[in-house]
Parts: C-alpha cells; structure tokens; sequence
C-alpha cells in the first residue's frame, strides 16, 4: 500500500455535538483514542485553530510508547476538525493530516476520517487497523445515554 492514507466511515447513534466534544475533551480523547492495548496520556491539547497539543500513546503490555504532537488546522464545532500529527521519534518522519467530517443524519451523525501522510515506516493496514479499533471505541464512549442521577 503506497499512497499513505487511510479513510473511514462509520455512522454512529450519537449526536455531532456529542461526537464532536469526544474530540475537543482531554480525557475523552485520551479514552477513545488509542487502540485496544494502548493507554493514552495528554500532556497539553489547546483546542482551537492554531492551538497545539501532545500525547503518548503506551503500550500496556510492555510499558514502551510514542509520543506525537500537531496543531489544530481547521475546525468548525460539531462538523469539522482538521489537525496535523507529527511523532516525535526521528524514525517516523513526516507529517500527518487527519480530517474529520461530522454530519448529522437521522439516526446520529455520519463520521469521516481521513488520514494522509502516514510515514512510510508504518503499515498503512496497521494504522487503518488501530483507526478501526479506535472508531468502536468511540462509539462506545458516545453511544450509550446514561440518565443523570
């Protein structure tokens, strides 16, 4: 696979603005974000245009992570967020662009992602893989509706 990008689409049974505040919240994020195996901690996420942010993705199993940064491109509440991703190791290089499309349909919002740049080193199956597994994270934190007490 040579053209370095992955794209999704699932249709989730949660309102854009309740998508959307899983990508705008640290600990939401840091929830859903990485893939089954992984933890994830923020270190610093501004989110707005022109604001940055950093996380570390850890292997639960063997304590070892990457750490990775980037900048809010383009967002527009509850439809669209654009950012860019870059890992800090110097064996990854380049840089990342992930777009994100949220729109309401009947039943929830329609999600599009869209990942470009994907340094060579990486398998682009294995990153479509840890995406996937992220996406039913993410449905899973959204999904439910759970009452006040």
């Amino acid at each position: 696979m040579k053209n370095n990008s992955v794209s999704l689409h699932r249709v989730i049974k949660a309102s854009p603005e309740k998508v959307f505040r899983a990508f705008a919240d640290p600990v939401a994020h840091a929830t859903w974000l990485p893939p089954y195996g992984f933890v994830c901690t923020v270190q610093h996420m501004d989110f707005k245009v022109g604001g940055t942010y950093n996380m570390t993705f850890i292997n639960f199993s063997t304590g070892n992570g990457h750490s990775f940064s980037g900048t809010y491109l383009e967002i527009k509440p509850n439809e669209f967020i654009r950012y860019s991703d870059t890992f800090d190791d110097p064996n990854l290089p380049g840089e990342m662009t992930t777009t994100v499309w949220l729109t309401a349909v009947s039943c929830g919002t329609e999600l599009k992602v869209v990942q470009e740049g994907i340094p060579a080193e990486i398998p682009v199956e294995m990153c479509y893989l840890g995406w996937q597994e992220s996406l039913d994270k993410l449905m899973k934190l959204v999904e439910p509706e759970i009452p006040d007490a």
